[in-house]
C-alpha cells in the first residue's frame, strides 16, 4: 500500500484530491509533488508522539477522517503531530528514530538511520505546509 502526504489549505481542499490515478500520476501542488512512501500515517503520528513528545503508544489519538470512500480515504494529521515534528531538533530526531528502531520487527541501527532520515524528510515537508499556510494531509488508497 502507498500513501501520499499532501499539503492543502483545509479539509475541503483535501477531499478534492484526485484519487483515480496512480501514485506517479497524481499531480503536484503549491508543495511539490508532496511524499510517497509506505508507512501509515497512524505509525508517523505514532512516531512522532511517542519518540518526540514522550506521549505512551497507548495515547495517541486517532487521526483525522476527511473522506471515507469504498477506493481510498483522506485523513489529516493534527497540530499536535505536525507542530512537534516541524519544531524537533537533532537529538530529538535521533531519539525518536533510535525508540521506533526497536520495536521488534526493526532491524536495529540500520532501521534507526533509515527512520531518521525518513523523519526529516517528514520536518522538511511539515516546514513547507507551515510556510505556506497548509495543513498536513495523507491519501490512502489500496
Amino acid at each position: 500500500m502507498t500513501y501520499k502526504y499532501f499539503g492543502a489549505p483545509d479539509g475541503a481542499t483535501a477531499a478534492r484530491v484526485p484519487i483515480s490515478m496512480r501514485p506517479e500520476e497524481l499531480g503536484g501542488d503549491e508543495l511539490g509533488n508532496g511524499m510517497f512512501t509506505k508507512v501509515k500515517p497512524e505509525t508517523m503520528a505514532a512516531m512522532v508522539l511517542t519518540g518526540i513528545q514522550g506521549i505512551p503508544l497507548a495515547k495517541v489519538p486517532p487521526l483525522e477522517l476527511v473522506v471515507l470512500h469504498p477506493d481510498y480515504a483522506v485523513v489529516k494529521l493534527p497540530s499536535n503531530v505536525v507542530e512537534p515534528l516541524r519544531k524537533a531538533g537533532e537529538e530529538e530526531l535521533g531519539a525518536a528514530a533510535f525508540i521506533w528502531s526497536t520495536v521488534p520487527d526493526r532491524r536495529g541501527p540500520r532501521d534507526a538511520f533509515v527512520i531518521y532520515r525518513m523523519l526529516h524528510e517528514w520536518q522538511d515537508f511539515a516546514q513547507r505546509c507551515y510556510e505556506t499556510g497548509h495543513q498536513m494531509y495523507c491519501l490512502v488508497w489500496p
